[in-house]
């Protein structure tokens, strides 16, 4: 496994993409600063400082992409949630894949694909994780209420412990969830969900849909009930609507 570690970059993710013919696979790519993090639908990280954790896995499993591929931020998102245990936290899953504590978010995850043309390249699988932070720079971050270690424990965890015990966890099971795809998590994934039997609003590509969280089916996908008609949701922003 190579591991390389930079002193700053735009992105990890955008750093392994850019590389991605030279890197091996299971290439680790991390960096102790991140100008230019960002999330899904291309939305800011912001960078805490020094102290946090900013990390890119390089996957090359296969030359053609299979759709248990699509479910590697769900995966990783329990990885992390059992790490936390460990931290004595309490750690819960905002479908797909962000990962909160006491309903903050801690850690944000993005996949990204690589094709060229028809043939399957590899994918990114970037993380971030707020391990050190000051309460006034958490309030810059705006998309939802966000937390740290520090924060939450009282104390500050070091920054590459952290991150040995957490690549160690992924590729302990990443063979078998690549044989067996989502449903080989879900009963874990489902423990960590806050967001079943919720009333919520989705914001996707095609518009916002609303209704009652059903399920979690075996793809990973968001099953919501409104008035008796079903809606399959497979990827999109999820917030609980409180009840008056």
């Amino acid at each position: 496994m190579q591991n390389i570690i930079l002193k700053e970059v735009d992105s990890t993710n955008l750093y392994a993409k850019k590389n991605l013919e030279v890197l091996a696979d299971k290439t680790i790519v991390q960096a102790l600063k991140q100008n230019f993090g960002h999330g899904r639908l291309n939305r800011e990280w912001i960078d805490l400082g020094n102290g946090n954790l900013f990390l890119s896995f390089v996957l090359k499993p296969s030359s053609e992409f299979s759709k248990n591929y699509s479910n590697l931020t769900q995966y990783l998102s329990v990885v992390l949630c059992e790490r936390l245990d460990k931290y004595g936290l309490e750690a819960y899953i905002k479908w797909p894949n962000d990962v909160q504590v006491n309903g903050k978010k801690i850690a944000g995850i993005l996949s990204e694909t690589v094709m060229q043309g028809s043939e399957f390249k590899g994918l990114v699988l970037g993380i971030g994780v707020n391990l050190k932070a000051e309460l006034n720079d958490l309030k810059k971050i705006t998309e939802q209420k966000a937390t740290a270690f520090n924060i939450e424990l009282g104390r500050e965890v070091n920054l590459e412990e952290f991150k040995s015990e957490l690549v160690k966890a992924f590729f302990d099971n990443y063979d078998e969830f690549l044989l067996n795809g989502f449903e080989y998590i879900k009963e874990k994934y489902i423990k960590r969900a806050n967001f079943l039997n919720k009333l919520v609003k989705v914001e996707t590509i095609h518009g916002i849909k609303q209704g009652l969280v059903k399920s979690v089916n075996d793809l990973g996908e968001l099953v919501l009930d409104n008035e008796g008609k079903e809606f399959v949701i497979t990827t999109g922003d999820v917030y609980i609507i409180e009840r008056e």
